[in-house]
């Protein structure tokens, strides 16, 4: 529910209000933030730990394509994710898209840090205002945790309950990559200006917020609504719900069995509901979209 976000995000304000003392000037804002994160609700950074958004002034122009930077530790686990996420229609028209791109590096590596989470960051665009690099880190451990069904409500359709089986991790993992891939999607269609402003004014929004009392009707917090076009929580929700609009789409292939994906898509749809109604569109629109007997699957 709404609450829960707000509630959630009031306690993220309040561990903040340290470590944004430091915020400057609106005024004279660099076309690139150098290594800017963009603070978010405590229960994304659950799942995408503290990096998400993170801007990056360093790209190596020279290798387009994929770049796997993989520790030696971990290629075998990762593989099997891969070539999870590669067993669908999506998964492959998607890696074959930023493999081939001439003009485009995508870099995937793996940590320890956040194990049971991902995160897509360091965006680079050219002159141009396009795209050209962008930084997936997957978990060490991505085949296992469920994250919430807040802003997750796809991922978090694979939590085994009584009457629904336990899905394989090597599944779970795919989706979460998935989910990634849909934020590299998503972002390279987004107006580049817009996005690294965005980096730049919602830790000042945060600053006043903390100060002001928690006054969302505070003018200075109105003025930089309309520059951002709207609150962190409504930019934080629009960006996780595309990519877990790309997640859907993965398990939309991933399952050829219709009572199997019609029960995913009920469980999403419950999610839904509850907490992203404004947000359905996206969702409904692939349920139209799959091979299922069962007409939308309890959509409407």
């Amino acid at each position: 529910m709404r609450s829960s976000r707000i509630t959630a995000f009031l306690c993220l304000l309040a561990v903040l209000l340290l470590t944004l003392s430091a915020v400057g000037s609106t005024a004279n804002l660099p076309s690139q933030p150098a290594l800017t994160e963009l603070s978010t609700d405590p229960l994304l950074t659950d799942f995408h730990g503290s990096s998400e958004g993170e801007l990056s002034n360093v790209v190596d122009e020279h290798s387009p394509g994929i770049k796997e930077d993989i520790p030696p530790k971990y290629v075998t686990r990762y593989h099997e994710w891969k070539e999870e996420f590669l067993s669908t229609e999506a998964g492959r028209n998607q890696w074959a898209y930023y493999q081939n791109s001439p003009n485009f590096m995508l870099t995937i590596t793996m940590t320890r840090d956040n194990a049971e989470g991902a995160t897509t960051g360091k965006y680079k665009w050219n002159d141009q205002g396009e795209l050209v690099a962008a930084t997936i880190t997957l978990g060490s451990r991505l085949d296992e945790g469920y994250p919430n069904p807040i802003y997750f409500p796809v991922m978090n359709s694979l939590v085994p309950t009584e009457s629904f089986s336990r899905i394989g991790g090597n599944t779970l993992a795919a989706t979460k990559l998935a989910h990634e891939f849909g934020h590299v999607n998503r972002t390279g269609k987004v107006d580049s200006t817009m996005y690294q402003l965005q980096a730049q004014l919602i830790p000042q929004y945060n600053k006043i917020f903390l100060t002001n009392g928690r006054n969302a009707n505070d003018p200075r917090l109105v003025e930089l609504v309309q520059k951002l076009g709207g609150t962190p929580v409504e930019i934080w929700e629009d960006r996780e719900y595309w990519g877990e609009a790309n997640a859907m789409v993965y398990l939309r292939d991933r399952f050829s069995e219709d009572s199997l994906r019609c029960s995913l898509f009920s469980k999403i749809r419950h999610s839904v509901d509850l907490y992203a109604k404004n947000y359905e569109p996206r969702f409904l629109e692939i349920v139209k979209a799959s091979p299922s007997k069962s007409k939308f699957c309890g959509w409407q």
